[in-house]
């Protein structure tokens, strides 16, 4: 795999990923679920380990990795009893449905929104037979194909993403780096505040000192919670790693399909989020 390979896959992952990440913070998805009976922080786990089928708390938190394992727990205990996977899969594909078709009106059906669509189904050509080790790449590749076009764009984007997912914790635990301590690590890059990733994951304080204390102590931090220069090269060593883990799941497009599928999805990516909260 050449530089050029992960470098595509960098590029591929940043242009597209909000595609696929605003169902996450959309209140259309909290509606959907909320129909099933599904409540709060459960909606979270439940539909995006639901492509796995019904699996056990604790996969949940193996797979997801760095979110507080009582939080994971707490609210895999409230999915309702009986309920059926079909049916939360179903409700997510309508939240993402009527997130797209609010946000983008008439490109759902314009014939840009087809060739990304052509495009983004061609990069995942043969990805199942890719996804061994990748469990979280493998359920959700292994999904029917949406027949409209935005929700096939939709749904290439999520395989893709989550095979560089799974990739990227392969780099985190050859790192050593637990998932608290994986945080602790993103929040030191600057990329996203501690403050947010505590929140949003379920952290305390005196674990995240924990943490910090314990990679301070590896020499990967400074008391502040900055990086050393140990810790910088590391966390490079980690980006550099998960594009070539990456890089696979984007052979079947060449540098100029790749491209154009980027500036395709480019204006589309930034309207999904427009209005929505992603904090």
């Amino acid at each position: 795999m050449t530089a050029a390979d992960a470098t595509r896959a960098r590029k591929c992952w940043r242009t597209l990923e909000p595609y696929h990440g605003f169902i996450y913070f959309a209140p259309e998805a909290t509606e959907e679920y909320a129909a099933l009976g599904v409540k709060g922080r459960t909606g979270y786990f439940l539909s995006r380990s639901a492509a796995m089928g019904r699996v056990s708390a604790a996969t949940v938190v193996a797979t997801f990795y760095n979110f507080n394992p009582s939080l994971v727990l707490h609210a895999m205990d409230g999915v309702p009893e009986g309920i059926d996977v079909p049916d939360v899969l179903a409700a997510r594909h309508r939240a993402v449905d009527r997130v797209l078709r609010d946000r983008l009106g008439d490109a759902v059906t314009s014939s840009e929104m087809t060739r990304a669509a052509d495009l983004a189904e061609q990069a995942t050509a043969g990805l199942l037979e890719r996804c061994v080790g990748r469990p979280l790449a493998a359920a959700h590749a292994a999904l029917p194909v949406p027949e409209d076009d935005h929700l096939r764009v939709w749904w290439a984007i999520t395989a893709l993403r989550e095979y560089r997912g799974d990739g990227h914790l392969v780099a985190l635990v050859d790192a050593e780096l637990s998932g608290l301590e994986a945080l602790v690590v993103h929040a030191a890059s600057g990329d996203v505040g501690a403050d947010v990733l505590k929140a949003t994951r379920a952290w305390p304080d005196t674990e995240w000192a924990l943490a910090v204390d314990g990679l301070v102590a590896r020499g990967l931090l400074d008391a502040d919670g900055s990086f050393t220069d140990a810790g910088r090269d590391l966390r490079q060593q980690i980006e550099d790693r998960t594009d070539r883990l990456a890089a696979p799941a984007w052979s079947h497009l060449t540098d100029d399909e790749g491209a154009e599928l980027r500036e395709l999805v480019r204006p589309w990516s930034r309207a999904v989020f427009a209005g929505m909260s992603a904090g």
